[in-house]
């Protein structure tokens, strides 16, 4: 029998005084938003409410195995708050995956879509099993079972998927099938991520790219390094590394990239047309040869660059490596990738960074903007999902920017500011439903 249940009595009680010596995706989330909700002094009710998730559902994803077998995954969806709107958010499948770490994905979710000023609230979900020790067909079953025992709880208005690592076009068409199938009608705007031909958006592939490269100018003046010709290092070679290098190399050399097998070093600048055309055939950096030197990731932290771009995963700058990072900006392509231990370091340095809920806004916008445009029955052009995209990000980058300066504050402090009393506005106007 499939079980599901509402998670309550059994959050872990972090409050405002959370420890911040685990350096980890969830303490870093909540470091981020304690600190803004103490700089706007929040009420205590609305800090209650905005530090827990509205609902946090558990269930069991029995799949039916190539080789007769059977065998049962654990899946959840965390939908953290809807005051400015549907929850919105990823699917991520993971052999480790952690209620925390979902939890953190979905207030990231929250923050991002409120700053850009964009009418969703955040959510997160994800299967817990390993994607290389299971067959495409395998995958397929356990993504459908998982989405058809959570059918109920999802939907355009009100929880939208969207796509992230492992969870692709291709995996966001079997989600989008399989509400549909039981819906009876085809319902393309509850997934974000799809392929065109299920109403998909042009645009979507290099949207976090695109969106950095946008910002990229006035956080470089601001960090007070030159417009075109900075030493950039990038971590991580899956679609938005690779798309940053390929969009940034035109203007900036880019002497440092990598993936989970190691990075590739060459003050000098490394030459990104062989490498990612190496990338393209092999799917990894593991033996690409050329002019570089073989370093480790952490050894990359610690090299010679003038902006770092971390891309992978969360909490990979962490307290040991923040005195040693050299670089003057770092740009957060990824989710939470430096923890709260170094990001105070940082500041303390003077390192300038641009926090992930506006440096990876661009993915957000354009996920938005599918949504919309499958509400509408309506296709957009390329360039008019880049330029409003762009006037997006920008207006976001005002507003940060501004607030930054009259509060004397970091830009990640400030971001979360205008972010939580947005949500936060939108609570209270709409009050309390008992």
């Amino acid at each position: 029998m499939i079980t599901q249940r509402t998670f309550g009595s059994d959050f872990d009680d972090h409050g405002p005084s959370a420890p911040t010596s685990e350096e980890n995706a969830f303490v870093t989330m909540m470091a981020s938003f304690d600190a803004a909700a103490e700089r706007l002094g929040l009420d205590p009710s609305l800090y209650a409410i905005l530090r827990k998730p509205d609902r946090e559902i558990h269930v069991a994803v029995p799949t039916p195995l190539d080789g007769g077998g059977l065998a049962i995954f654990d899946g959840y969806r965390v939908q953290h708050n809807s005051g400015m709107g549907p929850y919105f958010g990823p699917l991520r499948i993971h052999a480790a995956l952690t209620v925390d770490e979902l939890r953190a994905l979905a207030a990231w979710m929250t923050w991002k879509c409120s700053l850009l000023d964009i009418p969703f609230g955040g959510s997160a979900g994800g299967i817990r099993l390993d994607p290389e020790e299971v067959s495409p067909g395998e995958l397929e079953r356990a993504v459908r079972r998982y989405v058809s025992v959570l059918v109920s709880d999802l939907g355009q208005d009100h929880d939208v998927f969207a796509s992230e690592r492992i969870t692709d076009s291709r995996v966001m068409a079997w989600v989008m099938d399989t509400i549909s199938m039981h819906s009876r009608f085809t319902e393309n705007a509850v997934v974000c991520g799809k392929p065109l031909a299920l109403g998909g958006t042009l645009g979507h592939v290099d949207a976090v790219a695109q969106g950095v490269r946008t910002l990229l100018p006035e956080a470089l003046e601001l960090a007070g390094l030159p417009p075109t010709g900075a030493r950039l290092m990038v971590q991580g070679a899956g679609t938005r590394g690779g798309n940053l290098v390929r969009i940034l190399s035109a203007e900036h050399t880019i002497v440092g990239f990598s993936d989970v097998h190691g990075a590739l070093y060459d003050e000098r600048g490394l030459d990104p047309a062989p490498i990612l055309a190496w990338l393209a055939e092999h799917g990894n950096l593991a033996e690409c040869t050329g002019r570089f030197e073989r370093i480790s990731n952490e050894q990359m932290l610690l090299r010679p660059a003038d902006v770092f771009i971390p891309c992978a995963t969360d909490t990979v700058v962490r307290r040991k490596h923040a005195p040693g990072l050299q670089a003057k900006l770092v740009v957060e392509a990824a989710n939470g990738p430096i923890s709260s231990n170094a990001d105070r370091i940082l500041a303390e340095r003077g390192v300038t960074v641009v926090p992930d809920i506006l440096a990876t806004g661009g993915g957000a916008i354009v996920n938005y903007f599918e949504w919309v445009q499958n509400r509408a029955g309506y296709s957009w052009p390329l360039e008019r999902v880049q330029k409003r995209m762009a006037r997006m990000l920008s207006a976001a980058w005002s507003e940060v920017l501004a607030v930054a300066r009259e509060e004397k504050l970091p830009l990640r402090t400030a971001a979360h500011m205008v972010a939580v009393r947005r949500v936060a506005g939108a609570d209270r106007v709409r009050g309390l439903y008992a």
